[in-house]
């Protein structure tokens, strides 16, 4: 399927120049053709030309009322990760400015990652630094997560939790931060639909069967509220709005209700002009309907820290039956729609300046947590916090100022005076909530006022507080604390919590606590002494589990190398006892034995007639013969039972190789391989394909080879194979 891109043009141009008709279309017109030429001949799951995706990023930036540089970035945002096009050629073409942009939303590339999990994490910290210093990398995403989303049907089962489950743990609550909820409620769906495909198909067609009564029951809601505002001077705009599948889904669960007990299928929204308006309409609505206590938000007196603003009520409509009115301006409904995004102008023309910062203000809290020590976290540390302390359900609190201050639920007095400041957490020594003393460890709820009782003779936090917050942040400010102050007490701390953990695995841990696998799993966790590591244990910031871990890694290597010295895989001497194998691999000298030695090939290596080799004396085995470049002969602990081999083979004996290729994702590429090998008269004796990450193929192959000439042979040949990207032989 092929597309006409200057056909798309057309209509792509149409929709930027209806959003914005003062736009740079030469500019954009030069970024979307630049992207169309080097994305061409790329095609998408779903056998679409690429650029398809690009453009209806693009689109969905414009109709955010986006500038002109965020639209080209949306355009190219994927040149720099699948083209050849680099980030310099990129930046003397379209200048710094976009080329960040575009760069912020590229993944990392050729970095070595033990896990999918730490991939996604570092991707996402280079987001989010990147978002840090501009947040329209983050609207880029948003939008290029959005259209994935959309399109998610064409990839495998796996692949769709994979992606939906991502986007409802980071995505999902970055719209809601940024106040994106257009692209929010959208994407709870979709991941919704995939996540649980049974349940969102079934609510799907309830809520269908009950559409038609619903609307005509939210029709005469509306025709009602008509008649009463129809009196009065206001320009007004009501419609109903049906809840999303997943909101609807989210409250039976969180009830623990039938779909026949959700009344509340649709909100009814009305739009005016002024604040005054809000309110006025807000007292006509409950003059026609009982509104239900403690259902009355004012989001216009106390905003939500993502700046979204609106009145909110439910009210008893006919029959008992709750229904929910919200009441907003018509520039508060732009800024839900599109929240950060809806901002951008008013910075742009230095205007509106508090309400920009109060839209900013999720990003500053970023900005500070990557001073305070964010950006040097591992990558599980590093997802923890944005989860629990960012994206995670929140509670909203207020300072006896009556500045308000979002935490995470089950949040303390602890976790609020270190949200205010360090040295407020530091000095803390009691806390009032709503003018009455607590004790610092009760749970907060939303609307609480918090007033922290300080100290300047304070000793500082207590080591049992790490226990007790909730807030990844107050963590990190409690571990600084203790990591600045008292560095021989935190070692002394650490020394006994290893030992101490290590007897839950065994009584005799000396074993473990060799000095030399101390230095190097010091090194490993980028401490330069181990004493530093053991600080770092003591004052939270390091579990002695993952020391530990490294610790009994180190025994199990140590094992098996004994192990592979000690077990060889078969013998070979042709004239050793009858328990030598009948079909021999070859014959291998032993330098000062005579004849009857048993010798067999380790399996750590598969030595090969050409290979130089080494013998091993095992333990009551006989000797097994390794290659000298074998990993577990350099790193021996006994060199003293090294002896020297040599081959007598025969030209028909055969010896098992085991080689890898990395190759294109291909159908034919096997075919082309196993074509390609018995040209060369080679037999396979075993073969395992799969995928890696990148989605290129692996192929693990067992080949019967006389010796290292013939092995060089095969290699070259499967070299020459277009599909081939390389291939080399394989020590276990």
């Amino acid at each position: 399927m092929t597309t006409d891109f200057e056909q798309e043009y057309q209509k792509f141009k149409e929709i930027i120049l209806d959003n914005n008709p003062n736009s740079d279309i030469d500019l954009i017109k030069k970024a979307y053709f630049f992207a169309e030429v080097n994305h061409r001949g790329q095609k998408r799951n779903s056998g679409e030309d690429y650029f398809i995706h690009p453009i209806a990023v693009a689109t969905t930036l414009s109709n955010m009322k986006l500038d002109d540089q965020t639209i080209c970035a949306g355009l190219m945002h994927d040149v720099l990760e699948d083209t050849e096009v680099s980030y310099d050629e990129m930046k003397e073409i379209f200048g710094e400015e976009i080329t960040f942009l575009v760069d912020g939303v590229t993944k990392l590339k050729n970095l070595n990652y033990s896990s999918r999990e730490e991939k996604q994490a570092e991707n996402i910290r280079k987001m989010v630094m990147a978002m840090s210093n501009d947040v329209r990398v983050v609207l880029i995403k948003l939008a290029d997560r959005l259209h994935n989303m959309r399109t998610l049907e064409y990839k495998t089962r796996e692949k769709q939790v994979q992606t939906a489950t991502e986007t409802i743990e980071i995505y999902v609550p970055l719209a809601h931060r940024l106040g994106i909820y257009s692209i929010k409620w959208e994407l709870e769906d979709l991941c919704f639909r995939y996540q649980e495909p049974q349940k969102y198909y079934e609510l799907a067609e309830m809520v269908s069967q009950k559409r038609r009564e619903r609307e005509a029951y939210i029709n005469e809601i509306i025709e009602t509220l008509k008649d009463s505002l129809n009196g009065s001077n206001i320009d007004y705009e009501i419609s109903g709005r049906p809840k999303s599948l997943y909101s609807i889904y989210k409250k039976m669960m969180r009830n623990n209700i039938v779909f026949e007990e959700i009344y509340d299928l649709t909100a009814v929204r009305v739009l005016v002009d002024t604040i005054a308006e809000c309110y006025e309409v807000l007292g006509k609505v409950h003059s026609l309907w009982k509104p239900i206590p403690n259902r009355i938000k004012d989001y216009i007196g106390q905003p939500k820290p993502n700046g979204y603003r609106s009145l909110h009520t439910t009210v008893f409509g006919e029959d008992s039956r709750p229904f929910e009115v919200q009441i907003r301006t018509r520039q508060m409904h732009k800024e839900c729609e599109y929240g950060v995004a809806a901002h951008w102008r008013y910075k742009e023309n230095k205007t509106k300046e508090s309400e920009f910062d109060d839209a900013m203000e999720f990003l500053r809290r970023i900005m500070e947590w990557q001073r305070e020590g964010g950006a040097d976290e591992d990558s599980k540390a590093f997802m923890e916090t944005l989860k629990t302390d960012f994206f995670s359900r929140e509670i909203y609190v207020y300072s006896p100022a009556g500045e308000i201050y979002s935490l995470p639920i089950g949040s303390c007095a602890i976790d609020f005076a270190y949200k205010v400041h360090t040295e407020v957490g530091n000095s803390c020594i009691g806390a009032k909530v709503n003018g009455s003393i607590v004790p610092i460890t009760q749970n907060l709820k939303t609307g609480d006022v918090v007033e922290i009782l300080t100290s300047k003779n304070s000793q500082g936090p207590s080591r049992d507080w790490l226990n007790i917050v909730k807030s990844n942040q107050a963590k990190n400010k409690i571990k600084q604390f203790f990591k600045k102050n008292g560095k021989e007490e935190n070692i002394e701390l650490g020394k006994n919590q290893i030992i101490k953990d290590i007897k839950k695995h065994r009584s005799a841990y000396k074993s473990l606590l060799k000095e030399e696998w101390l230095d190097e799993i010091s090194n490993e966790l980028g401490f330069p002494t181990q004493d530093e590591m053991y600080a770092s244990v003591g004052y939270g910031k390091l579990t002695s589990e993952q020391v530990i871990q490294k610790l009994i890694k180190r025994e199990k290597e140590l094992e098996k190398k004994d192990k592979d010295l000690s077990n060889p895989v078969e013998f070979i001497n042709k004239e050793s006892t009858s328990t030598t194998s009948n079909s021999s691999k070859g014959e291998v000298r032993v330098s000062d034995f005579g004849e009857g030695i048993e010798v067999k090939f380790a399996r750590c290596c598969t030595p090969v007639p050409g290979d130089q080799i080494i013998g091993f004396i095992t333990k009551g085995n006989g000797i097994s013969v390794h290659t000298k470049s074998c990993p577990n002969i350099i790193k021996t602990h006994a060199p003293e039972r090294l002896i020297d081999v040599y081959w007598q083979n025969e030209s028909t004996d055969k010896f098992m190789v085991k080689i890898q290729i990395l190759c294109a994702n291909s159908p034919s590429v096997i075919y082309d391989i196993t074509k390609m090998i018995s040209s060369v008269d080679v037999n396979i004796a075993g073969m395992n394909a799969r995928l890696n990450d990148s989605v290129d193929g692996i192929i693990d192959l067992t080949v019967e080879v006389n010796d290292t000439k013939q092995l060089d042979d095969v290699i070259a040949k499967l070299k020459s194979i277009s599909s081939v990207h390389s291939v080399y032989r394989v020590n276990n």
